[in-house]
């Protein structure tokens, strides 16, 4: 097959399904750790990194506006993100 002959997807559909992987791995991974006992795999499941931009407020005197932004990333969400991708190259 040639290369033309993939069905091309916009980088919104992409992306969508990125982030919702990302998000339900999270959440599937707190609801397992809820059910762990205390002790390293539960460590394992809700240790995470968190990357971003401080807040930043600027006042205006009128009112203010705050901006920032925050990603917060665990073995979950990478894992959410892998079968999202999986997902992605499966349904062309």
């Amino acid at each position: 097959m040639a290369l033309g002959d993939y069905q091309k997807r916009s980088i919104v559909i992409v992306f969508m399904t990125l982030i919702i992987g990302a998000a339900l791995g999270t959440v599937l991974g707190d609801l397992v750790a809820l059910g762990l006992p205390e002790g390293v795999v539960k460590q394992f499941f809700l240790q995470s990194v968190s990357w971003g931009i401080s807040p930043v407020t600027v006042d205006l005197m009128v009112g203010s506006v705050t901006f920032g932004m925050r990603l917060k990333f665990s073995v979950s969400s990478i894992i959410g993100l892998g079968v999202a991708y999986y997902f992605l190259r499966y349904f062309r």
